[in-house]
């Protein structure tokens, strides 16, 4: 499968359990409205809803949104395409959500003795979970 446009470098997610989803949508580079449609298209994403029914995204979901971005966007998948691979290629998933947080960990410019690794070992458990589902 061809590509259909460049990789885009999207910037590191900041080290917070909750997201909203202006800041979800500026993180992933896809705009609010496009976040909404996923959530009925995708079941593995569901925000917390909160007062007025605001949605707040933890960081696994943050990583499962930049995945079907690169999906859709860069790998040129259909929706339909895109949530088959998400449901039966749970390796290839595993390995983007590593080369995700490798990238932004790299990204933030911290040194590796300021990373909070057990953190990062909980959300990288929390995805893989979220994706067996």
């Amino acid at each position: 499968m061809t590509a259909t446009s460049e990789k885009v470098v999207l910037p590191p997610i900041p080290a917070k359990r909750y997201f909203t989803i202006g800041e979800v949508s500026e993180l992933c580079g896809v705009k609010p409205h496009v976040l909404r449609y996923w959530e009925q298209e995708f079941t593995q994403l569901k925000p917390v809803k909160r007062r007025g029914n605001r949605r707040y995204y933890q960081h696994h979901e943050v990583l499962l949104i930049r995945r079907i971005r690169e999906l859709l966007y860069e790998q040129g998948f259909t929706i339909n395409g895109a949530r088959n691979r998400l449901d039966s290629r749970g390796d290839v998933v595993e390995e983007s959500v590593r080369e995700i947080d490798v990238q932004a960990l790299v990204a933030s410019g911290k040194p590796a003795s300021n990373v909070d690794v057990e953190q990062l070992r909980r959300d990288l458990l929390n995805v893989l979970d979220v994706l067996s589902h």
